[in-house]
């Protein structure tokens, strides 16, 4: 460990420098959703399962948009390491394309059919109703989200990313107005409760395309050339599917595992303590992986550019160990100070203000302890899978690697203790958090045989 991580001072500047303003973007988004969770547990604990419900297939569409946005980042990030700003703008017409489809065909099935789209995801008719008008609404708020998110990679991969934190900064001011007017009713608005949640997000996502756009248009680092981004080619489009699909096939894929985590919890006897409490936990969880997000970004940026730039194979998995070192680290600390707060904070303060009582309490703090334990082991895992392997254009293992702990272990396991045996909370917790164990010595074993790194910018993708 200690060889891994000597390495000059200005190294660890560069990496505080990349992650910094990603963490904080990834604390502002899932901050967002902490509010919105907030704001609608107000209405009440049913309220609030209903909108954890209609998230579900909401999750798999935020799933897509990441997996689009990382999949282009990693052509990205190898272009701006060659400074080939023309394939920039061709890669990112590619991802356009086919992000904004995607996108538009299930914002269109939530618009068609929200009801019976719920009814699948949980045994009480009552919440689909609840949910119904909020799906309707929602996934048109992602298409626009989708064209953002893919500027936001672009940038990021040229080692802008306090671009993205600027941008979801606005954006959540934005939403975060918008809920408290329309779901309350204030100022002269309609008080349109859940409904209004999914408003005020279709409203702020418009406002960051919007932004977006004239920044394209004016950039002086990236250019969007349009012709190259409205024509990319053909080679192009093979580059984009040979090493950004898989990719894109993980995220579909993982958010399908983490929304059918959800809808066991849906179809438990007491699903909506399950519910509400899983919404709270969900959007706790995520505030303490903001920084490891932010390194696993940070480690695809590094990485890819190393590769583009010619770098050494030993040079690039030299690099790769002292990056996921410095995860660990991270990742133990947060796990400290996470599980010190749950007595000191969580139960006292934070459970009561989401009105989180008796038994959806217990199931909350079950999920809590579980969860920030894991911290270091879901650390280990982001930066490894897609920091690490992806950008070194390992998709299809990476992708194996991401999705098989899920779907083998986590998803029949916690289906038979909850289900099943309907068993006690700390045990379907436990359940939950799985996979992470597994994951994370595949991740280390494939890894440590350094034969992951390629440089996908070339016809073949040429091993180093």
């Amino acid at each position: 460990m200690q060889k891994a991580l000597r390495r000059d001072k200005s190294f660890y500047r560069y990496l505080a420098r990349l992650t910094a303003p990603i963490a904080l973007q990834n604390l502002i988004t899932f901050s967002l959703g902490l509010i919105d969770t907030l704001m609608v547990s107000q209405l009440g604990n049913t309220e609030m399962a209903a909108v954890t419900t209609a998230n579900v297939p909401v999750f798999l569409l935020i799933s897509i948009v990441f997996g689009v946005q990382s999949g282009v980042g990693i052509l990205i990030s190898q272009y701006w390491g060659k400074k080939d700003l023309e394939n920039i703008s061709r890669a990112m017409g590619v991802a356009a394309y086919l992000g904004v489809g995607i996108a538009a065909v299930l914002a269109a099935a939530f618009f068609l059919w929200p009801v019976e789209i719920m009814d699948l995801l949980s045994n009480k008719h009552e919440l689909s109703l609840l949910g119904a008008p909020y799906l309707r609404i929602i996934g048109f708020s992602y298409v626009f989200n989708m064209l953002s998110s893919i500027y936001v990679s672009a940038q990021r991969s040229v080692e802008n990313s306090s671009f993205g934190m600027k941008l979801f900064g606005m954006s959540t001011v934005i939403n975060t107005g918008m809920n408290y007017l329309l779901i309350f009713g204030k100022a002269g608005f309609p008080m349109l409760g859940v409904e209004g949640a999914a408003v005020a997000t279709l409203i702020s996502r418009v406002a960051e395309f919007a932004v977006c756009l004239v920044c394209a248009l004016r950039s002086r680092t990236i250019p969007l050339r349009l012709r190259a981004f409205f024509h990319p080619g053909w080679e192009m489009c093979r580059r984009f599917i040979k090493y950004s699909s898989p990719v894109l096939l993980n995220e579909i894929a993982w958010g399908l595992g983490n929304s059918m985590l959800t809808v066991i919890l849906g179809y438990t006897v007491n699903s909506v303590e399950y519910l509400a409490a899983n919404a709270v936990m969900g959007n706790l969880n995520r505030l303490f992986l903001v920084v490891c997000f932010g390194l696993g970004a940070a480690t695809a940026v590094i990485v890819g550019k190393a590769i583009g730039e010619g770098k050494s194979h030993q040079e690039v998995l030299d690099l790769s160990h002292t990056l996921l070192w410095v995860t660990i680290l991270v990742g133990l600390a947060l796990a400290a100070i996470a599980l010190a707060l749950v007595p000191l904070l969580f139960q006292p303060i934070v459970f009561p203000l989401f009105k989180l009582y008796d038994q959806t309490a217990q199931i909350a703090t079950a999920l809590a302890v579980t969860g920030f334990a894991s911290i270091p082991l879901h650390a280990y895992s982001i930066t490894a899978v897609t920091g690490v392997l992806r950008a070194g254009g390992d998709v299809f293992c990476s992708a194996a690697l991401d999705i098989s702990p899920q779907w083998l272990v986590a998803l029949p396991l916690t289906a038979v203790i909850a289900l099943v045996m309907d068993a006690s909370c700390w045990w379907v917790a436990a359940a939950v958090q799985a996979e992470s164990l597994l994951k994370c010595p595949l991740c280390w074993y494939r890894i440590r045989k350094g034969r992951w790194i390629h440089d996908v910018t070339l016809p073949e993708g040429r091993d180093l």
